[in-house]
């Protein structure tokens, strides 16, 4: 390795005596990229703040930091703002929450650039601008002038970024920069990132070994605030020295390997049968959701997948009564249900249970977690008594792998994957025929996501419970379901059994969310990243919809707008599935 441009030696960090960083020490060289993996817990983020001076006053902090030669640890503010923009940057994992929600984008860029007395006026204007056409952002001047939250989540990040090189520093730390994006916009980022290592270093963290494999020249794995390896990342992946690395690379989903699953029953308890979703926006109906049908098995799990935008979320909600639909029939067990609950419809309503993405904001912070599990018990079941209530709330927890201990905790006082499991718990206790999850394995690790799956399954097993399970991991859809709904602008685009979509896909959409997965193989082969945006749902294209995106269109997809058909053993919405059959 070349002379390092960042030295850490001894690094310990530690909160009221605990280290959570424990005699950390690697380098990094000049546009080298460096892997920082591990779970959460282990240290990755309290490693980038400290080196980013940005730790609260509780850490204490020891050992030592420099980049090219300057102390990091323990410096000044003043000090650490003269290095921060200028030789160092960061890139945060929620552009949403480091973005100013007050400022238009091109403000926030040139205040950067005035802070740090990098340039003003005229010259900061121009350089934010650039700064915006590096990253990719279509028509600069126009995206200058928006606020966050008019950005999709992948603008937002590469208007992150932006914001992090415009300084030209010499290192980038990239925070699981790509985390909470769609697996399309996730490659685009990652793409861009690939770019910015042209000019400066790269230090990468994630918990995603596939990310790790495809974009970093070496990887350091960290345990519970240790070093546990180090090296290559082709070495380390084709021969883990450490138990614990070769624990991380064998729970990364493959998506070459088929699932074991039970087969679902015959009975049909959901369905839907074009059921449309719109909203008022700007003076018109934006269509949200556009004719969709399906029928949910009991013990069936479906995935809907997507990029945002694409109508997942406004689905489901439509399911739950969460918003009103337009049109179509929504059926439990033969009853149609009505577009908005009614009391009527209450007893069937519990039937039907929600676990969002988040799970501390979906969680009371002001009530325990009896409480938190046992309030459906309180709507739907007022006449029982304490004890039986206590009873049922302690066997949930104990269904989703947690003991009687957790009844008295706050939810600060859980882990994600804790937090989560007592969310699946509030969603289970009155025993519902469905379960609707909503992005909800999205922010969690590789061990725990594992634990949680394992968590739906044995339950589906027992109770035969059908789940509707909306994400952008396609190697957990892979993992956990037995169809896959794939959605595009408000329409399904393809409809088929999780093997025959994984092994086949006949849309070129499909095609291109299955290219996108980082695979856990430094030596794969990447094939080429779909650009791009989703269109706007209020000014669609004319044809298929996909056809602005599509390296396979013809003038057919910008003419003509292709229904669900069936093809082999696949429902697909493309003009040329047939041909892409008779290929495979």
């Amino acid at each position: 390795m070349s002379q390092a441009i960042l030295e850490v030696d001894s690094l310990t960090i530690a909160y009221d005596g605990k280290p959570v960083v424990d005699g950390l020490t690697f380098e990094v060289a000049p546009a080298e990229a460096v892997g920082l993996v591990g779970e959460s817990g282990s240290g990755k983020t309290q490693t980038a703040l400290a080196l980013m001076g940005l730790l609260p006053a509780t850490a204490h902090v020891r050992g030592s930091a420099t980049l090219g030669g300057e102390k990091l640890l323990g410096r000044a503010e003043a000090e650490l703002d003269a290095l921060r923009a200028r030789r160092i940057a960061m890139v945060f994992q929620d552009p949403s929450l480091a973005l100013n929600p007050y400022l238009r984008i091109g403000k926030q860029l040139r205040l950067i650039l005035e802070r740090h007395g990098i340039a003003d006026g005229a010259t900061a204007t121009r350089r934010a601008l650039d700064a915006l056409a590096s990253v990719g952002l279509p028509d600069p001047d126009r995206q200058a002038r928006a606020f966050p939250h008019q950005l999709s989540g992948g603008m937002r990040q590469r208007v992150m970024i932006a914001a992090a090189l415009i300084g030209e520093p010499d290192l980038l730390i990239a925070d699981e920069p790509t985390t909470a994006l769609d697996v399309t916009v996730q490659a685009q980022i990652l793409a861009l990132l690939e770019e910015v290592r042209k000019q400066t270093a790269l230090l990468l963290i994630t918990h995603d070994l596939g990310v790790v494999a495809g974009h970093c020249e070496r990887m350091l794995v960290l345990e519970h605030g240790r070093l546990v390896e180090s090296g290559p990342t082709e070495r380390v992946f084709a021969a883990p020295a450490h138990a614990h690395t070769e624990a991380l690379i064998a729970a990364h989903p493959h998506l070459d390997k088929a699932p074991a699953l039970s087969r679902p029953a015959a009975e049909e308890l959901l369905t839907l049968d074009g059921i449309r979703v719109s909203y008022r926006a700007h003076g018109s109906r934006l269509k949200a959701v556009n004719g969709v049908e399906l029928a949910l098995k009991k013990g069936e799990t479906v995935a809907i997948v997507g990029e945002s935008g694409s109508g997942k979320s406004s689905l489901v909600r439509a399911v739950l009564g969460l918003v009103p639909a337009d049109a179509g029939r929504l059926c439990f067990l033969g009853e149609e249900l009505s577009h908005e609950v009614s009391a009527r419809e209450t007893a069937t309503r519990r039937e039907l249970q929600m676990v969002f993405q988040d799970p501390l904001g979906s969680l009371n912070p002001q009530m325990r977690v009896a409480s938190i599990v046992a309030e459906p018990l309180d709507v739907h079941e007022p006449g029982l008594s304490g004890t039986d209530r206590r009873r049922k709330v302690v066997n949930r927890l104990e269904q989703v792998g947690l003991d009687a201990s957790f009844v008295e905790r706050f939810p600060h006082e859980l882990s994600g994957g804790q937090a989560q499991r007592v969310a699946i718990a509030r969603a289970l206790v009155l025993a519902p025929s469905v379960l609707v999850c909503d992005e909800a394995l999205a922010a969690l690790d590789g061990s725990v996501r594992e634990q949680v799956l394992n968590v739906l399954k044995d339950v589906q097993a027992n109770t035969g419970l059908a789940i509707l399970f909306i994400s952008h991991d396609l190697g957990v859809v892979r993992t956990l379901c037995h169809r896959v709904l794939v959605m595009y602008l408000g329409r399904i685009v393809e409809l088929a059994d999780n093997d025959v979509l994984f092994s086949s896909p006949l849309h070129p959409y499909t095609r291109a969310l299955l290219d996108a997965v980082p695979v856990a193989d430094p030596t794969a082969e990447r094939p080429p990243v779909l650009g791009g945006e989703v269109p706007s749902p209020l000014s669609p294209p004319a044809g298929c919809a996909f056809h602005p995106r599509c390296p396979q269109a013809v003038e057919d997809c910008r003419q003509h707008a292709p229904g669900l058909r069936r093809v082999g053993a696949t429902d697909v919405a493309c003009l040329r599935a047939s041909e892409y059959l008779a290929k495979a």
